[in-house]
């Protein structure tokens, strides 16, 4: 399989210098697409991850802050909404303000949150990674706060794919626009480059001292002496990446909140596996484990169901999602 995709990289590397219109491009990670440049193409093939500049309008990402202020202060009620807080806070008394909410997670029935989620601008992106059937499968709201002091506003190096029971890989790219400007002192994203040609590893939660956030599983033995990149950005850029790459993000060393919005995206045609007896089957029971406690779901609801539940197609045709 990695020499597969080496000889792949390889008649991609070849194609890319010949650029006659003869030439016969071979891409393993884009699917056909004319909005991509050859460079962009090349890029995303070798590293796993591509930044486009002022993507989102400052008009639009004002209108999402606004409806996260809105729950946060809990004037809107959304179904099937999870909204979380930073563990350095978890036991403190709750006060209706963004200050108490880390993350939310799971708007898909928040018609203005959603909306990111099917911008045509970002649409046309994700369309060069899943093909012309796309799915929403999961919508995210971070709100990284200031460190407590216990360095728990970092997020561990993981991988995506951990989270998802489907596949194909390959057919899957997130979407995460900066709400404001990003930088290493307020927690940016860092990327392994390169790593999404590897394959899943096992994860799970990390021995921080000061405790780790609910879900925020971590690789156990990734290569700590793999070149990182820390993606500073500006307010309305959006980098795509494959659910392959390991990423995380540092703590926010500023007094103010980091925000950004993402969804993660897949081809309609994928389909769902059993994890069960996977380096998966932690993450499994323990949103199953959740799913019984929340929502009082009953034993004939699955992993599959938790997702295929919140999926939403966004262009083209539902098939096997």
């Amino acid at each position: 399989w990695k020499m597969y995709r080496a000889a792949e990289r390889l008649k991609l590397l070849i194609s890319h210098l010949d650029r006659s219109p003869s030439a016969i491009v071979s891409f393993f990670y884009v699917v056909d697409c004319n909005l991509l440049t050859p460079e962009q193409r090349l890029f995303y093939e070798e590293n796993g991850f591509i930044l486009i500049k002022n993507l989102v309008s400052a008009e639009d990402i004002e209108k999402f802050r606004k409806e996260f202020e809105r729950i946060c202060r809990q004037e809107v009620t959304v179904p099937g909404l999870l909204v979380l807080r930073d563990v350095a806070i978890a036991k403190s008394e709750f006060i209706p303000d963004q200050s108490m909410v880390s993350k939310i997670q799971d708007f898909q029935e928040d018609h203005e949150l959603f909306r990111y989620c099917t911008l045509p601008q970002i649409l046309e992106y994700v369309e060069c990674f899943t093909g012309p059937n796309i799915m929403a499968m999961h919508t995210m709201l971070i709100n990284k706060p200031p460190d407590a002091g216990k360095k728990t506003s970092r997020h561990p190096m993981h991988q995506d794919l951990h989270y998802f029971p489907f596949r194909p890989a390959d057919r899957i790219v997130c979407s995460w626009t900066a709400m404001e400007k990003m930088n290493r002192q307020n927690g940016c994203l860092v990327v392994l480059p390169g790593t999404h040609t590897g394959t899943l590893q096992e994860h799970d939660y990390p021995e921080w001292e000061g405790g780790v956030n609910k879900l925020y599983h971590g690789v156990r033995n990734y290569d700590s002496q793999h070149s990182r990149l820390y993606l500073e950005m500006e307010k309305g850029d959006t980098v795509f990446f494959h659910p392959l790459l390991i990423h995380g993000s540092g703590m926010n060393l500023t007094d103010g909140f980091r925000k950004s919005i993402s969804c993660h995206y897949a081809s309609a045609d994928c389909y769902y596996i059993d994890v069960k007896g996977t380096t998966q089957e932690n993450i499994e029971r323990e949103v199953m484990e959740f799913a019984t406690k929340k929502y009082a779901v009953d034993d004939e609801y699955t992993f599959k169901d938790t997702w295929a539940f919140r999926g939403r197609l966004v262009q083209g045709e539902r098939i096997s999602m």
